[in-house]
């Protein structure tokens, strides 16, 4: 990665050989990964109560982003309890109804605005990261700057609220994996069964990388649709996909270390994610463009396989049940 796309999450080396490849995901990568998460939602939601203004939010919250891209395509334990992995970031939302429902709450000068638990059961669509976003750069939300403030405050909050309780609750989830097949452990019945479930986040992860955050704006060469590309307000849509690629690296090499032609692959596929210069992926909509894109989705679809072979034909495993089934 670049420097610009390069992010430190800092963990350290606290592998025990018995268990290399379930303990340096749980507690070298996901879980130091968490912690910084929930650290730089906090500094976001501390500046919002002191300065509301966009322009005090923005820089703070692309750091937020940059934290969240890399690990947004692991979907497992608390950052999946009461749907927490869309209150940080719901997408995509194609029918508007983020949008619809803030400004509903804008229009109305709803009292949840100002109510954390009532904010809580709010619809996923409208919190978070996207949320946010339409908050703090140009979009069709429309209202009086006061209740714009402090909706921009109570979606801040709400971020960090959520992503603390996703930090303060993976150390007891990652134990489950640690002591998968042991006595009292009922979700992961083997060792086996644990390694399964990671290596499934990292097919999955990639499955919707290439569908979805590069396939959604991609659309056809006949009907390309680059206004479906992610966080194009922010214009981050190209800076999200090279740093997933770049956590779902991590991902592989803490799972798996002795895998270089997955490293290749994903290697390939962030070179080609950096090289685009199309922040918002506008460029589909030339031929150019658009063939671009379309060379970095196959080289993103070309990693499951490898991976699958590589990293799961070495751990013993296949690909199990994901959250994302049937999505």
């Amino acid at each position: 990665m670049t420097k610009t796309l390069a992010i430190a999450f800092g963990f350290g080396l606290l592998v025990q050989p018995a268990f290399a490849d379930i303990e340096e995901v749980a507690n070298d990568l996901i879980g130091p990964g968490y912690v910084e998460l929930a650290g730089a939602a906090a500094s976001l939601a501390d500046i919002a109560r002191n300065d509301c203004s966009p322009d005090a939010l923005r820089e703070p919250y692309q750091q937020v982003w940059d934290i969240w891209a890399r690990l947004g395509g692991f979907h497992l334990g608390p950052v999946e309890t009461e749907g927490r992995s869309f209150a940080i970031s719901f997408w995509p939302d194609p029918k508007s109804s983020g949008i619809r429902s803030q400004q509903e709450m804008i229009d109305t000068n709803s009292p949840a605005i100002d109510d954390a638990a009532a904010f809580a059961h709010a619809s996923v669509a409208m919190r978070g990261l996207t949320g946010l976003e339409r908050l703090i750069y140009p979009s069709d939300l429309t209202g009086d700057e006061a209740v714009l403030c402090r909706l921009r405050q109570a979606t801040t909050a709400d971020l960090a609220s959520t992503t603390a309780a996703v930090s303060d609750e993976w150390p007891a989830f990652a134990q489950l994996l640690l002591t998968a097949g042991e006595d009292g452990n009922t979700l992961y019945l083997s060792r086996k069964e644990a390694q399964q479930a990671l290596f499934t986040q990292l097919l999955t992860g990639i499955e919707y990388l290439a569908d979805k955050r590069i396939g959604r704006p991609l659309g056809s060469e006949e009907k390309p649709r680059p206004e479906r590309a992610e966080a194009r307000l922010a214009g981050r849509s190209q800076r999200n996909i090279a740093l997933s690629l770049a956590g779902l690296r991590d991902l592989a090499l803490a799972l798996y270390p002795d895998a270089p032609e997955t490293v290749a692959a994903f290697d390939q596929a962030i070179e080609l994610a950096e090289g685009l210069d199309d922040p918002v992926l506008a460029g589909v909509a030339t031929p150019e463009g658009w063939a671009k894109v379309a060379a970095l989705k196959a080289a993103v679809k070309a990693i499951h396989p490898i991976a699958q072979q590589e990293i799961g034909g070495g751990l013993g495993v296949d690909l199990g049940f994901n959250s994302l089934d049937g999505d």
